[in-house]
Parts: C-alpha cells; sequence; structure tokens
C-alpha cells in the first residue's frame, strides 16, 4: 500500500499539485491586474469618487455583479469561443486560466473596491490640502493604507482560486481536482482520492498562514 502511495506521489499526484499552484497562481496574477484596473475604475466614478460619473461606475458595477453571479462551472463552458481565442484550445491547463481569471477578477476587484474605501477620507482631504494630484492620493494614501486588507483578502482570493482549479478538472484542466475526479471517483481508489485531499488542506494551510504572517508584517 506504501509502495502504491508512493508511485501515485511520485507519477500522478506530486505532477497535479504542481499544475495546481500554476494555475492558481497564474489566474491570480492576471486577475489581481484586472481587479485592480476595474477597482480603480469604480473608485474615481463611484458618487464619492475623484470624478463621479454615474453612468459608468453603473455600467462596470453591473459587469462586475454579473460575472460573480456566474457558478465556475457553467462560466467556462459559457466562455469557451473567448478561451479558445485566447489559450487555442478550451481543454487543459493553459485554457482554464482564462475562466479561472475571469471569474477572479471581478471578485478580487470588489476585495480592492472594499480596501479602498475603508481608507479615512481625512487623509483623503489632507493630501488635497497639500496639493496632492488624483493619481499622487491613489499612490501615496489610498493604496498604502489599504495593504493590509488587500493582502486579506488576496489571501482569500486565492484559495477560492484553488478550489476553481478543482471545478475545472471536470472539463479537462489538469491538477489535483482532474486526479480526484479521474483517479479517485471514478476509478474507486480511496487512496488518491483521500491522498488528494490532504494535500489540498496542506495548501490551503499554507497559503493562509503565509497570509497571516504578511497581514501582521504590514499591518
Amino acid at each position: 500500500m506504501l509502495s502504491e502511495l508512493g508511485e501515485a506521489l511520485v507519477n500522478i499526484i506530486g505532477p497535479a499539485a504542481l499544475e495546481t499552484i500554476y494555475m492558481t497562481a497564474a489566474s491570480m496574477i492576471f486577475g489581481s491586474i484586472l481587479g485592480f484596473g476595474i477597482a480603480i475604475i469604480l473608485l474615481i466614478t463611484g458618487a464619492h469618487g475623484m470624478h463621479p460619473n454615474r453612468t459608468v461606475y453603473r455600467i462596470v458595477d453591473f459587469l462586475v455583479n454579473m460575472f460573480r453571479s456566474f457558478p465556475f462551472i457553467i462560466l467556462i463552458v459559457a466562455i469557451i469561443p473567448v478561451t479558445r481565442l485566447i489559450a487555442g484550445t478550451s481543454i487543459g491547463t493553459q485554457a482554464a486560466i482564462v475562466p479561472l481569471t475571469v471569474a477572479m477578477a471581478p471578485f478580487i476587484a470588489r476585495i480592492f473596491e472594499s480596501a479602498f474605501l475603508e481608507v479615512d477620507p481625512e487623509l483623503i482631504e489632507a493630501g488635497r490640502a497639500f496639493g496632492m494630484t488624483d493619481w499622487q492620493i491613489i499612490y501615496h494614501i489610498i493604496m498604502v493604507e489599504s495593504v493590509p486588507a488587500v493582502v486579506s483578502g488576496l489571501v482569500l482570493s486565492t484559495i477560492t482560486a484553488m478550489g476553481g482549479t478543482a471545478m475545472a478538472g471536470a472539463v479537462g484542466a489538469k491538477g489535483l481536482g482532474a486526479v480526484a475526479l479521474m483517479y479517485g471517483y471514478q476509478s474507486y481508489d480511496d487512496l488518491i482520492m483521500y491522498t488528494t485531499v490532504v494535500i489540498l488542506v496542506i495548501i490551503v494551510q499554507f497559503i493562509q498562514s503565509f497570509g497571516n504572517w504578511i497581514y501582521k508584517k504590514v499591518k
């Protein structure tokens, strides 16, 4: 039994864990870039923003809410043409990153927006009094003061993205989700199934602990 487990870890579970980490990291990087841009638009055009624009805010706000409301498994299927256009295929690890990014971007945008809105308005007014431009206020005040909340939110987002990689395994993506589905559930191999679950728990615990450590450093 131990020899079977060792062989599965080396040949199946180990590479799948690396695929899961890769998909999670890539979708978080791209999702954070897009989410940050969306959050900045919401911040600037909001009712109490630097340049309120009700039309722009409502459109962006609607799109964020719309994409957040999609169940991930449905989103994967719904944007297959976009996935093929970007990744060249709708199956596999590279293809899974596209719907993962689309799913994470609005989620992360809300995290950034909430963190930005928590910044003390008096600090922003003080920046204006010193003659700071809008972008200087965003960069030197809002972004700096919101770092702890952003870190905490990104930790949650990373764990959520990892859960998405498991669901992506149902439509051809690689990773631990695919291993648990094909080798564990469909092949009735409880050893691989529960080993995969344990590894996912360990990865999540590491992400949470590392995130907590960073949070304490920046708090």
